[in-house]
């Protein structure tokens, strides 16, 4: 009888570590946890030489021309009616599905993960290095999104009323003062930089994470310095307006927007919560 109880017991004691591992699987990763994965991930994309940044750069600025190029087919062969940009706009995800799936270096992710290494050590040494890749990143994404736009507006790749929906996605692009333009910037790098927090335990649902929070993006109308700048591009390149004009009045308070969204909404209140739940216990 004693020889049955203890077996018993035994297999209750399994059966309850059982759960625990289940439970443990089941719960939802930690804060510290995305941020210690964060800050990894950081690691080594600062540890990246430049000349591999910049052709991943410069992959990541062509592949974001898709996110024009979808939505803008999308547009044109969808009937014209009050829900065609609910269905055209998911067109917009389609960049961002093909650089971060493939790992190419997209700007607006860099508003986060070498940021969380620069916020632990706050020295001179990792600032310039996340400065460095920055200007080696931003260069180059805006480099393929140029490449990307030229080929879109001076060869037939395309049909001319096609061409027409690219030019227009520019120019809804540039309607906005700079001001407004920098506030649409902001909200569309805290969105970006939440979506590459939340990715690394995404698993099954990372492709949905990815297409809904860039689907907000694109309906918004929120400046993305790089998917905004194929469309605004596109614009300059058949001269309905001035390259100044494109840089001046969307470029630079895009890429103001999306560094100031990511940085401070993103990559310091992640910071500020993990470390101010380490002071407290």
């Amino acid at each position: 009888m004693q020889e049955i109880d203890e077996k018993a017991r035994q297999q209750g004691l399994q059966k309850e570590r059982a759960d625990k591992r289940e439970a443990n699987e089941r719960k939802a990763p930690s804060g510290k946890v995305l941020y210690r994965t964060t800050f990894q991930e950081g690691e080594e994309e600062l540890q990246r030489p430049s000349a591999s940044l910049f052709f991943s750069g410069l992959a990541a600025g062509l592949s974001m021309g898709l996110s024009m190029i979808a939505q803008g087919l999308l547009t044109h062969y969808l009937p014209d009616a009050a829900w065609r940009p609910l269905i055209a706009t998911f067109g917009y995800s389609m960049g961002f599905l093909v650089v971060i799936l493939a790992r190419q270096q997209l700007f607006t992710e860099n508003t986060l993960t070498p940021v969380i290494p620069l916020l632990v050590r706050k020295d001179t040494d990792t600032l310039l290095n996340v400065l460095r890749l920055w200007g080696v990143v931003l260069v180059s994404n805006l480099l393929g999104a140029l490449l990307l736009a030229l080929v879109a507006m001076h060869t037939s790749a395309f049909d001319a009323d096609v061409k027409a929906e690219f030019v227009q996605m520019g120019q809804d692009a540039m309607q906005f003062s700079f001001g407004t333009t920098l506030l649409r910037g902001i909200l569309a790098g805290w969105i970006i930089a939440l979506m590459v927090w939340l990715l690394p335990f995404a698993e099954s649902a990372r492709v949905w994470v990815i297409i809904l929070m860039t689907y907000l993006v694109g309906l918004a109308h929120f400046s993305h310095v790089i998917a905004g700048s194929v469309e605004v591009f596109s614009v300059a390149a058949v001269g309905e307006a001035g390259w100044g004009e494109v840089l001046g009045g969307f470029v630079l308070p895009a890429l103001l927007g999306n560094i100031l969204g990511g940085v401070t909404l993103v990559a310091v209140l992640n910071h500020a919560q993990v470390m101010a739940g380490d002071e407290s216990r």
